[in-house]
């Protein structure tokens, strides 16, 4: 229990440090959720999606799977987009993976992880898709940023598939797709060029 009082103490400090910074943020945020943007990142801990773009709590509609995937039979994933576009009216979809990404690298190396290995399969397949590709790379870990990087391209795609965003699109809702991935080692954010819009 120790550590969980810790937790507990640093949620007592954030929340008086935000106080004492802005007496009126708690105020405005319980009052309105207003993002522009949806990220669809990675559970990975050690990617904050809030922090690593600087903006506040209810600034970033979020969420968050092993390797960030958007498949059309996962109701979650499809819940909170169609929350964020329809009800949250965002205007951007900002896909977010990371290099040296576990989920990926779990994918590639085809060894046997449990249930897990039923959510991968959608990251292997892109990895089939890309064989070439990714085969042509000196290293594997070389391999697995690579496929870090394919793997956001094909699930922004597939947010472009969804009937979600494509009525959106008909109904003439502004939406934009965005492919980023975040760098672990010097925590920059790269664009991908992936944008689609209609």
């Amino acid at each position: 229990m120790p550590a969980l009082d810790s937790l507990l103490q640093n949620n007592r400090q954030w929340a008086a440090d935000r106080v004492g910074r802005d007496p009126t943020f708690f105020t405005r945020l319980e009052k309105q959720q207003a993002p522009e943007f949806l990220w669809i990142g990675c559970s990975d801990s050690r990617v904050p999606a809030n922090e690593i773009v600087g903006l506040d709590p209810g600034e970033l509609f979020v969420h968050r799977n092993v390797a960030n995937v958007v498949v059309h039979t996962d109701l979650n994933c499809l819940s909170v987009l169609q929350f964020a576009i329809d009800v949250l009216k965002v205007k951007h979809v900002i896909v977010c993976g990371h290099y040296g990404c576990g989920g990926i690298r779990a994918a590639l190396e085809k060894d046997q992880h449990g249930l897990i290995d039923n959510w991968l399969r959608h990251v292997q397949d892109v990895a089939r898709a890309h064989e070439v590709k990714l085969e042509a790379m000196p290293t594997f870990d070389a391999r697995v940023d690579k496929l870090c990087e394919l793997n956001v391209i094909d699930q922004a795609q597939n947010v472009a598939r969804t009937t979600i965003v494509q009525d959106a699109w008909r109904r003439g809702h502004q939406v934009e797709l965005h492919g980023w991935i975040y760098g672990l080692k010097d925590g920059l954010i790269t664009d991908l060029g992936l944008q689609i819009s209609g």
